[in-house]
């Protein structure tokens, strides 16, 4: 065989590379026996500690020394709930009498599922209105404006 190949068997790893893992508490000849590098005493010279987040000995920690101030504002900015032209459509063809017809306003959505009480209620403009009603919203779209004035309804900003 040629000398330019490798081979398997006669592979080994660099001098000093390959250093075997330090057991602890394998006797004093070991260099590591007795107290096993732990030194003497304390609490991390005992089996299962563990420390704790922000331990600092026993000194009050840094969390518990410095003052608290401020606070978190909630956020109870009510809701602005979209409601499309033909969804509206949809549920005034469900409805039978023509007395419902003529005023959407809050009561209406709600009683349909549209809105909760505490939405704000924006009216966008996807489909058409084929019956002229009184919208009653808190914002409504250009799209939206232009198609319930072209149904000949009336939009009313609350």
């Amino acid at each position: 065989m040629d000398d330019n190949y490798l081979i398997i068997s006669k592979l080994y790893p660099n001098s000093g590379s390959r250093k075997k893992k330090l057991r602890l508490g394998r006797g004093q000849g070991s260099g590591k026996g007795g107290t096993c590098g732990r030194g003497h005493k304390g609490a991390k010279s005992r089996s299962g500690f563990s420390k704790k987040k922000g331990f600092e000995g026993g000194q009050m920690p840094l969390q518990r020394r410095i003052p608290k101030f401020g606070f978190k504002k909630k956020n109870n900015s009510k809701k602005i709930i979209g409601i499309n032209l033909d969804t509206i459509q949809i549920h005034l063809n469900n409805l039978k009498q023509e007395k419902e017809k003529k005023i959407l306003d809050k009561k209406f959505f709600l009683k349909k599922n549209l809105a909760k009480k505490n939405d704000f209620i924006k009216i966008l403009g996807r489909g058409k209105l084929h019956v002229s009603v009184k919208i009653y919203a808190y914002q409504f779209s250009r799209k939206a404006l232009f198609s319930i004035k072209k149904a000949g309804g009336e939009a009313i900003f609350m």
